[in-house]
């Protein structure tokens, strides 16, 4: 039996120790970890809890972030209650295993303190790794604050072991912009939180002999494309299962979520599609512009993977124009966040104006001054009737301004 945890009704914590905390108040029974900046000190605490004797579970140290997965998967096939985290590069090596893990139906969760990608070598937040992760089969959340990393991951606990969803799932959060920032926390008690966790419950666990069942195994033309439909169909079918933990989380806490988190958008004229932090900046941005007669809004995706096409849809119906924040190099193409929101709306009749800016890579700040100008650019565009400027865009980049994707007037 663990040791009692003393936990007051408001906590000061930043990112990391919040998550940190959920994992034990879930009685994580294995996190299999190689910690990486900036998410080591989740492992770490995870590390002191089992040591003091606040958790009857098990700390791996192994030798690689390939390996803390391959771990996880093994101790998630064997019936138990799994989780990890990783950054960036760790999070790049866990990749390969990341599709086992998904398309073996193991509701892992993994929390990611995102961190850009080297080359160059950066520790500081941007969103390539949690970009690098969306085609892998997982469902993905977003945190926006330090309290939301908290929540997310308890939550992903309840969606990810749903007998009718059974998928790993992340959950993000801006590395050291909200990882190690501190904030006020309203933290459950063990047992609230324990209580809406659940108990685990073992679906084809491998130890049990009396029902031998096989992982991994192959398949070529004859069934792989089944497996795969099948997994689909349950990833797009979690959808509903993610609004009912959100809304039963709600209640229990007063904290509402929802798969897209909507901000001023009743009467929007325009708007700025982000993720991350800087959610928090843009809307006090549009807070700001709205006392100056701007009609501006806020559309932040909770839910990256399955990707809320339906929600964003609707959220966007009536905006005429749209800036879609990507905080990730975007390769040689517009940024994903940007095809994202354009694909959901190409489908419709909606024909708002779209541009992509590129910002806040490798920790590079977005203030407040900055969104508003993004903000004040959309408008020029309704004012014009068409685009002014080009459809991609640098934000906050030090020498040239750099266009990309030049439009021009019809």
């Amino acid at each position: 039996m663990a040791e009692k945890y003393e936990i007051k009704e408001t906590e000061v914590w930043d990112g990391n120790y919040a998550i940190s905390q959920a994992l034990r108040q879930a009685q994580v029974d294995v996190v299999a970890a190689y910690p990486i900046t900036p998410s080591t000190p989740i492992v770490e605490n995870y590390g002191n809890y089992v040591a003091n004797g606040y958790i009857d579970g098990e700390f791996v140290m192994v030798e690689s972030e390939h390996a803390a997965m391959s771990g996880c998967v093994g101790a998630a096939a064997a019936g138990g209650r799994v989780a990890t985290a990783t950054s960036s590069q760790g999070f790049a090596l866990m990749v390969e295993v990341l599709y086992q893990a998904s398309g073996m139906r193991l509701p892992i969760v993994l929390t990611v303190a995102n961190r850009a990608l080297a080359s160059p070598l950066n520790v500081r937040g941007d969103h390539s790794d949690m970009y690098l992760g969306r085609d892998s089969g997982w469902i993905q959340l977003d945190a926006f604050n330090a309290e939301e990393a908290y929540d997310m991951t308890l939550c992903a606990f309840r969606i990810g072991e749903h007998l009718n969803v059974r998928l790993p799932v992340m959950v993000h959060q801006d590395g050291f912009l909200t990882s190690h920032t501190a904030q006020n926390i309203h933290p459950l008690s063990d047992e609230e939180a324990y209580r809406f966790v659940g108990d685990y419950k073992c679906v084809d666990e491998m130890l049990d002999f009396t029902r031998p069942v096989t992982y991994g195994a192959q398949t070529e033309e004859d069934w792989h494309f089944e497996h795969k439909a099948k997994q689909h169909k349950a990833l797009m079918d979690s959808r509903a299962i993610i609004d009912e933990v959100f809304a039963e989380y709600g209640k229990l806490t007063g904290r509402t979520y929802n798969r897209v988190e909507n901000y001023l958008m009743e009467d929007a004229e325009v708007a700025i599609v982000a993720l991350g932090s800087s959610v928090e900046t843009c809307r006090l941005a549009a807070e700001e512009l709205r006392a100056e007669g701007i009609k501006a809004g806020v559309v932040a995706p909770r839910c990256f993977r399955p990707f809320p096409f339906d929600a964003i849809r609707e959220a966007l119906k009536d905006v005429k124009a749209i800036a879609c924040l990507d905080r990730s190099s975007p390769g040689g193409a517009m940024g994903a966040l940007f095809n994202e929101v354009s694909a959901a709306l190409y489908s419709t009749q909606a024909r708002p104006m779209v541009t992509n800016f590129i910002y806040g890579l490798g920790g590079r700040d977005f203030a407040v001054k900055e969104a508003k100008r993004i903000f004040m650019e959309q408008k020029a565009h309704v004012d014009a009737g068409h685009i002014t400027t080009s459809i991609q865009q640098f934000s906050g980049l030090r020498g040239p301004k750099l266009g990309f994707f030049e439009t021009k007037r019809s």
